[in-house]
Formats: structure tokens, sequence, C-alpha cells
């Protein structure tokens, strides 16, 4: 089938070169021309494992391709995605939907024949009437059809997730849509991929409670943690008790820094809104938001403890920036306000992380910025542990110590044990276990 994606962002890229890979003509568009050259010379701006091949294999086979041109993408498509960003709107909190609607204005010039339009954009409920208003108020002679099919796509697993998907939600009631979804998710059958096909403004709607779901699974485990390290339980141990009940599941029971990332925050943020704009208050979901907001910087009070509550001119070394490994991805990341509040304790803040530093740079002043985890803790009070990369799961603790003032792991992702650290000679402070 022919595709037009637009927008060129972590969604659109990623799921272009998925259906490329399928065997579909898909033609990637974006307003950025200098961005567009980039990706056609195979350059990704983005770090997600597999991707930059997966690119670089469809371009060659000349079956993905980059263009400024949205009118003539639009006009030889079958279906057409709406993969523009949508992120919180400055000031209240509700999702700006301006990309959506003006991707849309923009598609509807250049209709040509009946074409399935996709909104693959995490949007509110009732966006995808929106979207086929505006589409029928500027072409009033188009044939059309506009779909929900919101993604469910993991940074930094989001290739595997594409292509071997839980579900795919797909929201219309139009049979002649439904067949051209059917054929564009047709390579999956094979792997037996659930294609749940229900109206549009419930598959919104799926999209936007999955997440508040998941981030309320998270939130509910930092607390239990909190509650942990006050009775002298094992908060890890706590997670495995009740994640083997298969009502509750082990998944996203992690105790941690609090949730960042580019969706959690945000949709979590417009789902409230949504629910307050139709008089339906959603308690669960403030709390989670209040909860996840203050339990970052809260972190910081926990490295304070670890050096007696002082932290004035000392160093720390954190380990970790991005919200999660495998992504460069610095989006309402728990490292920034944790080092925010480290440093207005009188901190000074080196920094390193495999991927993220160029993203973090803007992000975060008076930083040093540094080559590994051993020059990160060069001279430092204490090694803090925010992302749970790789690297960092096999430290050499005696190298650590030649260099460090003091020896202090503050592991908050809990990836150590405290009888492995301590018996390297390091004091270690972790979440929601009990001191040893």
């Amino acid at each position: 089938m022919r595709v037009a994606m637009i927008g060129t962002g972590y969604v659109g890229l990623v799921s272009g070169a998925c259906f490329a890979d399928f065997g579909h003509d898909v033609t990637c568009v974006d307003k950025d021309a200098a961005k567009v050259g980039a990706l056609a010379r195979g350059e990704v701006p983005i770090y997600e494992p597999g991707l930059t091949d997966l690119v670089a294999a469809n371009t060659r086979a000349g079956r993905l391709k980059f263009t400024n041109d949205l009118a003539g993408a639009v006009k030889a498509a079958d279906a057409v995605f709406i993969a523009v960003g949508t992120p919180s709107r400055r000031g209240d909190g509700h999702a700006d939907l301006s990309f959506v609607y003006d991707a849309a204005r923009d598609i509807a010039g250049a209709l040509s024949g009946f074409t399935v339009v996709i909104t693959k954009s995490t949007v509110p409920v009732g966006t995808g009437d929106e979207v086929e208003r505006i589409i029928r108020e500027t072409r009033t002679d188009a044939e059309f059809a506009v779909v929900s099919n919101p993604e469910f796509l993991r940074e930094g697993a989001a290739i595997q997730d594409f292509k071997h998907p839980d579900r795919i939600v797909v929201g219309s009631d139009e049979p002649r849509a439904r067949e051209v979804m059917s054929e564009l998710y047709r390579p999956l059958y094979l792997n037996r991929s659930p294609i749940m096909f229900t109206d549009r403004r419930t598959a919104e709607l799926i999209k936007y409670a999955a997440n508040a779901f998941l981030a309320t699974k998270i939130t509910f485990i930092n607390e239990i943690a909190d509650l942990a390290e006050k009775v002298g339980a094992d908060v890890q141990e706590v997670a495995r008790g009740i994640g083997l009940d298969n009502r509750i599941g082990s998944k996203f029971l992690h105790a941690g820094p609090g949730f960042g990332g580019s969706c959690f925050p945000k949709d979590a943020v417009a789902l409230l809104k949504t629910g307050l704009d139709h008089d339906a208050p959603l308690r669960i979901v403030e709390a989670v938001v209040a909860v996840n907001d203050a339990r970052k910087r809260a972190m910081a009070r926990k490295v304070a403890a670890a050096l007696g509550g002082e932290l004035r001119g000392k160093t720390i070394a954190v380990l970790g920036l991005t919200f999660k490994p495998n992504t460069d991805d610095m989006r309402e990341s728990p490292s920034i306000p944790l080092i925010t509040a480290l440093q207005d304790m009188g901190a000074k803040v080196r920094a390193y992380d495999p991927t993220g530093m160029e993203h973090a740079r803007p992000l975060l002043a008076n930083v040093a910025f540094c080559k590994d985890a051993y020059d990160c803790a060069a001279d430092a009070s204490a090694l803090v542990i925010v992302t749970e990369w790789e690297q960092f799961r096999a430290l050499d603790f005696a190298r650590l110590k030649k260099v460090m003032q003091r020896p202090v792991l503050v592991d908050l992702r809990n990836i150590y044990r405290a009888e492995e650290v301590m018996r390297h000679g390091f004091a270690y402070e972790s979440v929601g276990r009990a001191k040893k």
C-alpha cells in the first residue's frame, strides 16, 4: 500500500520505517528541509536501537522516502498518518493540538480519491471528530475516513513493539477504512497480533487510559517503597510478591525516582484536563501526577541524608540523565529536578550519560559533563545512579573508591545488592530497602 507519514519525530519515523519494512511504499513528510535531507542521507536524529539500520535498508530498497512535498505524498497515498507532536499547552496543561489541526488542513487540500486519514499522535477524546470537521469544511468534495490508531511504542524497544505488538487498536466504524487498516497491518497476522476494532472516541481514550494506568503502577510502588524503608521491608520482594498475582502483573513495579519521558507526564495531565472538561474528575490520576512531581526533588534529600544531611560545597556524581536507558530522550527526566535540587542545596554536580548529554546540556546549567562513569566519579562525595544503563550494572568499585573523595553510592534504581557494594567499603543507599 502507499502510505504518507506526516511528521518524522519519534513515532512517525519508527512507524514509517516499520511499515516500509513490511513492504509498503512509505513517504515521510516533514517541513524541515534540513531534517529531510539528513534523513535521506541516512542520518537519524534520535537514538533508538536498530532504527538507523532499518531506515538505511528501506531507503536503499526504495520503499522509504523523505520529502517536504506534503501535497504530492498525500495525493498518491491510500493511507495518510498524522504523527506530529502534541505537547502540553503552555499555561493550562491541555494537549496542544495545533500541529494536528494544521496537518489536517494541509492534508485536506491534497486528497485525491478515497483516502484513510489516521491519527497516530496521542490526542484527547474527540480530536478525530474535529479532524474530520476540518477536512470536510476545507474540502467538501473529498472522499475520506478519519481513523484513530494510537501508538504503544516503548522508547528503547520501539521496533520490537511495532513488529510484535500486544494489540493494535483501530478506531473507526467505516467498513472501507477498516479494510485498509487490516491490509496495512496484515504482515503481523503471522504473529497473531490482535487487532481491536472499536469506535474512534474509545480508541482515543484507550491510549490515555493505558498510560495513566502504567503511571499509577509506578507511583504506587514508589509510595510502597517509602513505607518499606520506614518499616524495614524490601520493596523489591514486595513487588515480586504482588507481581506474581496475574491480576496485577510484574511490569512497572520497579521503585525508583519517579516516571518521566515524553508520554506519561503530559498524557496524565491531558487526561486530567479532559476529565475536568467533562465534569468527571480523575482523583487517582491527579494524585499520581502530584506524587510523582514531588518525588523527583525528594530524591535529592535522600542523597543529602547519605552524606549526613549537608551537601554545601560537596561534589555529587550523577550517572544517567535520560528518563530511561536505550534512549537519548531527556523530556521530563527525573535527573533534571534531582540535579536542580542538589544544586539548590549547594552541591557541585558532575554527570555522565551514554547518549543523553547533548540534549542535557541546554537543560542543566553549571553541570560538569564527563567522558565516562569514572571520570564522573572523580573527587565526588557520592555517586548517584539515576538511570539503569547496562554500562552502570558492573561498575569497578575498587577503581571508583580510588578516585572518589568518599565511597558513597546512592542507587536510585536498586541495581546492586547492599552486601555486594558494602563489601568494597562503600556506604550504600537504595530505594525501598532497609539500611544495612
